[in-house]
């Protein structure tokens, strides 16, 4: 195995992180204003991500500077090409984690709530984006001889990306339903076990229909078998989580996104972005990749550090991993 491949597998995996972790930080952004009744109830919500949230965006840092370093061109055509919905991207990033930190440093209601709607709306934007990103990124992009995006913003939100996007947001929600009923107890817990059936009514056939339409379009013998599992995976989840098995429930709901996400570099791979104005065009493992040298002194310092990182932020779950009921949250400030 060459260098290039290892660190497109590496890539994909710190992808695939992202999205497990991310996933249930977006849902449960969202169910602030979906589920929660009460200022104690969106409180209860967001003290369930508030030691991880920061912790998960670690990863998108680590994939976009994996990228970076391993696979330059790869980065430069991606970040100029998705500039826009990058950008939206980064500053929805801030303004969610600003949400979080700022909401309770007044008290003030109207303030609050100007918070928790910016924690919402950025939860809601945020998968969205990012699925479509993603599945441009599979399908191909308008990509010239000099490794340039030619097209144009409105190329990106074409009906497989759209779709894309919904299926990723969807899938969020429904993860983050999960994992509120895993980490809270009481009234909030039972609301979000009913409320994930619901959730995977609409999540089912977006997923369905996007992951078929990818397999269609760039699948092979591999991304259909991992296809397969991020569609079983789903309604597993949600069978556990009508028994109360709430931890077996957010193992498949994780395992479904983690496949979903894994199939997609299966099926992109070797490119790494496909152009769609001529094959020969497309940026690959090969031609987009740094010098041998920089990718093994990339490998040395990942086998040290990474390692402890992943370790770490185990322990930091592994910290906060009682349930949060309404009756831990004090009144007033």
């Amino acid at each position: 195995m060459h260098l290039y491949d290892l660190w497109f597998i590496l890539i994909a995996l710190l992808w695939v992180g992202y999205f497990f972790l991310e996933g249930f930080d977006f849902g449960v952004g969202v169910l602030t204003q979906v589920m929660a009744r009460n200022d104690k109830e969106r409180r209860v919500l967001i003290n369930t991500i508030a030691p991880v949230w920061d912790g998960n965006e670690v990863w998108v840092i680590a994939a976009a500077g994996a990228t970076f370093a391993a696979f330059p061109d790869w980065y430069a055509t991606m970040f100029s090409g998705f500039y826009i919905p990058l950008l939206i991207i980064v500053l929805c990033l801030i303004a969610r984690g600003v949400s979080f930190e700022y909401r309770g440093k007044r008290d003030n209601q109207r303030w609050q709530r100007s918070w928790e709607q910016v924690t919402f709306w950025t939860s809601l934007i945020l998968p969205f984006l990012w699925g479509v990103i993603f599945a441009n990124i599979v399908r191909g992009i308008s990509i010239n001889a000099d490794k340039s995006y030619v097209g144009t913003p409105g190329e990106l939100f074409n009906g497989y990306a759209i779709l894309g996007g919904f299926a990723l947001l969807a899938v969020c929600v429904t993860h983050g339903a999960i994992f509120t009923a895993l980490k809270t107890a009481g009234e909030i817990r039972e609301r979000a076990r009913k409320f994930a059936p619901l959730l995977g009514l609409i999540t089912l056939p977006l997923v369905l229909a996007f992951l078929i339409w990818t397999q269609v379009n760039s699948g092979n013998g591999q991304s259909l078998g991992v296809m397969i599992v991020a569609f079983v995976a789903l309604p597993v989840a949600l069978f556990f989580n009508q028994l109360g098995r709430e931890g077996w429930a957010f193992i498949f709901s994780g395992l479904s996104i983690v496949a979903a996400i894994a199939m997609l570099f299966l099926a992109l791979f070797p490119d790494v972005m496909p152009s769609t104005l001529n094959p020969d065009w497309s940026l690959t493992v090969s031609n987009a990749s740094s010098g041998s040298y920089t990718l093994t002194v990339m490998s040395i310092v990942t086998a040290i550090f990474a390692p402890l990182i992943v370790l770490y932020q185990g322990w930091t779950y592994w910290v906060f991993s009682k349930r949060i009921a309404v009756h831990h949250i004090p009144s007033g400030h």
